[in-house]
């Protein structure tokens, strides 16, 4: 069963090539993308959500200013009544020297998981894989072999 992922870079961030990446990625790997693009507000992910019926929304940005622009997102999230597996990546604090301290304050905002812009998309796709029980058959396994 193909599971349906959000992915948008939220604010006013208009960096575009991680989620296209991350697009292109999550494509490859099985899973249905819907692609806000960049600038998306919170109300543009809680919408496409619902509408999607999605698993997952993805976050992401780069500008650092994450923590005003998620403010509130796991409140409309929850006003919203929908389920969803929330994960945010990027550079998400001005002057981020410790990330450790980010991945916390995230956490506590309500974010699933929180990568930082030095994560390989294949991490995360593996830890959405685990967080949403995905898990291959034996046939699909052997689709994915890579011929050389």
């Amino acid at each position: 069963m193909t599971k349906t992922v959000i992915l948008g870079v939220i604010g006013s961030d208009a960096h575009v090539v991680g989620i296209t990446i991350l697009e292109q990625a999550l494509e490859a790997a099985g899973f249905d993308v819907v692609n806000l693009g960049v600038q998306s507000s919170q109300e543009e992910f809680v919408e496409a959500a619902s509408a999607n019926d999605a698993e997952a929304v993805l976050v992401s940005s780069l500008y650092g200013h994450a923590k005003q622009d998620c403010e509130g997102f796991h409140q409309r999230i929850a006003e919203s009544d929908i389920d969803v597996t929330t994960y945010i990546g990027g550079n998400l604090a001005v002057g981020q020297d410790d990330f450790d301290e980010t991945r916390s304050f995230f956490r506590k905002m309500g974010f699933d998981r929180v990568f930082d812009s030095e994560t390989d998309p294949e991490e995360a796709i593996e830890a959405l894989k685990a967080d949403l029980d995905m898990r291959s058959t034996e046939s699909e396994q052997e689709g994915q072999t890579v011929s050389v």
